[in-house]
């Protein structure tokens, strides 16, 4: 596997210019190298008589040999994104595919089109395909290189070949797609323990997303309420002969500390919030894929009991019994092989982010504290040099 600093390079840091890409990495340095850089960028507004949608570029430079060009340039479209997702959960129902931003983020933060909505969107598609880029058996899948590869209308005959959906699904997938009767009798104990770790960080993520986003959102009140408290010092210093330098520095003051708390704000929304985002959906994609390997081991289970409550035919149902075995052993070694790798990703990012929100926080009140330390040491100087004067006879 690719280690952790290359998984998780997905900072708004990188750059994203496509002649860019290639000076981050050699190619020639040696196999343990990544060999498939993606960049989403340039998104662009489409405006028809049905609807108004964004295509975002998609740019992938590559020296696989299974690719024909060694650089590819497509657009794509949101719907495109849900439909690679959707394939790459049909063809691997155990595996861990990472999430996809919402069809509406930042829960009414922005509004949909607005720059900031379409950035926010554009670094989580980005964030997407490097995901899958740096898995070692989703890199390989291949609606994923016909994504990154066909050009639109080529996309668009791919999508219609074969039957419908459920149609498509083979016997796992149906599995998924029925309700689950029961609890799986004989789920191995480690699975169990991935079930309760599961629950209790749904619950704990579900809970700082929350609070991360309500704190955001104060601190968004507080930013526009010290927008105002500035100018008024300034305009009552035109009245105050004698306080005058006092109102100013203190009016200067405010305004320092504004602007340091609206680069505060700027690390909470690109660092803080979109991380915490990423991971709750990521617990539900979790819960779901925990959920599917038990239904596959809950197929062979009736199977086990069947065979015992049958008295002939007893050859046919222990042939499809090895078949489920061997189903239910691929499917537990892919997702533990998966669990191991996303626990060590998801706790990478976790500390990245909040060493990040520390950092910030730490130089937000540093700058404010060194800004009214110094206000205080002018007031001090005014005082004695008043003082001094009025000591003189």
């Amino acid at each position: 596997d690719t280690s952790l600093a290359e998984v998780n390079s997905f900072s708004p840091s990188v750059p994203i210019s496509p002649s860019s890409m290639i000076n981050q990495y050699k190619f020639e340095d040696g196999p343990e190298l990544r060999d498939l850089f993606i960049t989403v960028d340039d998104p662009e507004s489409h405006i028809t008589a049905i609807e108004t949608f964004i295509t975002y570029r998609v740019v992938t430079k590559t020296t696989r040999g299974e690719f024909d060009s060694s650089e590819y340039e497509v657009r794509r479209r949101y719907q495109d994104f849900l439909w690679l997702k959707s394939k790459l959960e049909e063809a691997h129902p155990t595996l861990i595919i990472p999430p996809l931003p919402e069809k509406f983020i930042m829960r009414g933060m922005v509004e949909r089109f607005s720059d900031e909505f379409i950035e926010t969107r554009r670094k989580a598609l980005h964030k997407f395909l490097n995901r899958i880029a740096d898995h070692p058996t989703l890199t390989f899948n291949e609606d994923f290189k016909i994504f990154l590869t066909a050009q639109a209308w080529e996309l668009s005959s791919h999508k219609k070949q074969g039957p419908g959906l459920l149609s498509r699904m083979g016997q796992t997938v149906r599995a998924v797609a029925s309700s689950v009767r029961g609890a799986v009798k004989n789920r191995p104990e480690v699975f169990t323990e991935m079930n309760n770790y599961m629950e209790t960080f749904s619950q704990k993520i579900n809970l700082l997303d929350k609070i991360a986003h309500r704190i955001y959102k104060e601190e968004r009140e507080y930013f526009n309420e010290m927008k105002e408290y500035g100018p008024i010092h300034t305009l009552w210093s035109a009245s105050e002969e004698d306080l005058a330098e006092s109102l100013k520095g203190m009016a200067g003051c405010i305004d320092r500390c504004c602007r340091a708390t609206e680069k505060r704000m700027a690390g909470l929304s690109e660092h803080l919030l979109p991380i915490l985002h990423e991971y709750v959906l990521y617990s539900e994609i979790l819960m779901g894929v925990l959920k599917r390997r038990d239904q596959i081991q809950g197929e062979l289970d009736s199977k086990v009991d069947a065979l015992a409550n049958k008295k002939t035919e007893k050859y046919l149902f222990s042939e499809e019994i090895g078949k489920l075995e061997d189903k239910v052993e691929r499917a537990n070694n892919a997702l533990k092989a998966d669990w191991d790798r996303w626990k060590q990703n998801m706790q990478w990012d976790m500390r990245s982010t909040f060493t990040n929100v520390a950092e910030n926080n730490l130089h937000y009140y540093e700058e404010c504290l060194a800004t009214w330390e110094s206000f205080l040491a002018s007031q001090t100087v005014d005082l004695h040099v008043d003082e001094d004067s009025e000591d003189r006879p």
